[in-house]
């Protein structure tokens, strides 16, 4: 039973909670710094929507 147990992957509610929090965030500075820098249009948010997800992806992965 044990040895069963250990190869499983548990997937915790706060590695997606922290995975979309830290999307959000990232997307959020992305647009600011865009309208900031005078980028702003469809092409930097779209941008910033594409890194935000990756990033989120890459939250949640690393966290199982």
């Amino acid at each position: 039973m044990a040895a069963r147990l250990q190869g499983e992957l548990k997937r915790g509610r706060a590695s997606l909670i922290g995975g979309i929090a830290v999307g959000v965030g990232v997307f959020a500075l992305w647009v600011a710094l865009a309208r900031d820098l005078g980028a702003g249009g469809s092409g930097a948010i779209v941008a910033g929507a594409v890194v935000a997800v990756a990033v989120a992806g890459w939250i949640r992965i690393a966290d199982l």
